[in-house]
């Protein structure tokens, strides 16, 4: 295969260009080292009624996790992979997006949906096994959880990609929207991952990536995953710029998703944040991480728990006092309380919603699917009703032997 040097002219071949880069890399490459605000002199620059804000929404996040583990304990949610620990990538995700974007969220990314706007138990209704999406995705602008790794990340390139033609064909009623897509470390091993930014780099599509390196794919850490200097150098294997960030520094992840999500708006091309994060709790409730990772780490990593961290800052600076602080845990309370009503009021699923939506038009198999449950639901009906009526009978057996 023939290099064409960017000097030639469309159309002829020209001289090869050797074997030196097409491009130069330097401004692609990620940060030396993790991007940190808290602790520096950048800390003081940000805006208090956004340190506020920012940590008002990390408690409601983190009361909004253990709520949702507590129903899960109860059995009132099916599954709940827990972004304890994770907050402030949750919460910055949502916080630097403006309404027109669209956030392609996985599975464990429901604090960052509820943080945009859904309700909790909206948020929630996949994990219950209700439906697939509890939520009108047009109407928040997030796509449906993503369970399958980095599928939503290819999803998240085209919808950027068919805007940017949208507006190119119609001016006046442009929106120079972004697509901000999650995913974990165990996602880029995925072969979704590999087109996603290989399509969003040649585009040039107005997508970023956030990468939340919580340090293991369910139980496979990272170092069986990759053998990249950082998550956040694949970037430049695809023509676009990577960052790297303190994950559990909320006012890092602000600040470095802030100027991600400005420059794929501004056209300059997409952007690959890795944040190193870790998440606090198990995989999921069904999950034992104590059979792969020690007590010592975890709580290693408890102590840059990004809540406290935050607080921290913020208490030195004199810009949280306990009024504050108890205001807002006990908004944290009145969110958790929320949540119970929502759970304990919401209708069971219709049966026959299993079948809706699988295909336009229902196949024979669907429809025989359907009709053989019908078939049980009304036998286990008819079986209820007599064991009513069974009871009925002894209790009226019994009250007429007592007289």
């Amino acid at each position: 295969m023939t290099i064409v040097d960017d000097s030639t002219t469309p159309g002829l071949a020209g001289p090869p260009a050797g074997h030196g880069p097409r491009r130069d890399p330097a401004p692609l490459l990620p940060d030396p080292r993790p991007v940190r605000v808290l602790g520096t002199d950048t800390a003081a620059v940000f805006d208090p009624t956004l340190l506020h804000e920012i940590h008002r929404q990390l408690v409601l996040g983190r009361r909004y996790n253990q709520q949702a583990t507590t129903l899960t304990r109860q059995g009132r949610l099916a599954v709940y992979p827990a972004s304890t620990g994770q907050e402030a990538c949750q919460v910055a995700a949502a916080m630097v997006l403006r309404s027109r974007d669209w956030l392609f969220p996985t599975y464990r990314d429901t604090l960052a949906v509820v943080a945009r706007g859904v309700r909790p138990i909206d948020a929630l209704t996949q994990m219950r096994g209700h439906a697939h999406c509890g939520y009108d995705p047009y109407e928040y602008r997030i796509a449906p959880l993503s369970t399958p790794l980095a599928t939503q990340a290819a999803h998240a390139v085209g919808l950027a990609h068919a805007a940017r033609l949208r507006a190119a064909a119609r001016p006046a009623s442009a929106e120079d929207l972004v697509a901000l897509a999650l995913v974990g470390d165990g996602a880029t091993s995925e072969g979704d991952f590999h087109e996603a930014l290989n399509f969003a780099g040649v585009l040039g599509a107005p997508v970023v990536f956030l990468v939340q390196n919580n340090g293991y794919a369910i139980s496979v850490p990272l170092s069986r995953q990759s053998a990249a200097p950082t998550l956040a150098h694949k970037a430049v294997g695809y023509g676009i710029a990577g960052r790297l960030v303190d994950g559990n520094d909320a006012l890092a992840v602000y600040s470095v998703l802030s100027d991600a999500v400005a420059h794929a708006r501004a056209g300059r091309g997409p952007v690959l944040v890795e944040a190193i994060t870790y998440r606090l709790e198990a995989h999921t409730n069904a999950d034992d991480a104590t059979r792969y990772r020690s007590a010592h780490e975890v709580d290693a990593w408890r102590a840059r728990d990004p809540v406290t961290l935050l607080e921290q800052h913020l208490r030195a600076a004199g810009l949280l006092d306990e009024a504050r602080a108890t205001a807002v845990a006990r908004e944290a309370e009145e969110l958790a309380a929320r949540m119970r009503a929502q759970f304990d009021a919401a209708a069971q699923p219709d049966p026959d919603s299993l079948f809706t939506h699988v295909y336009a038009e229902p196949t024979a198999q669907l429809r025989e699917q359907a009709a053989d449950l019908a078939a049980r639901l009304a036998a286990d009906a008819d079986y209820d009703d007599r064991d009513d009526r069974d009871d009925r009978d002894d209790r009226d057996d019994y009250d007429g032997g007592g007289a």
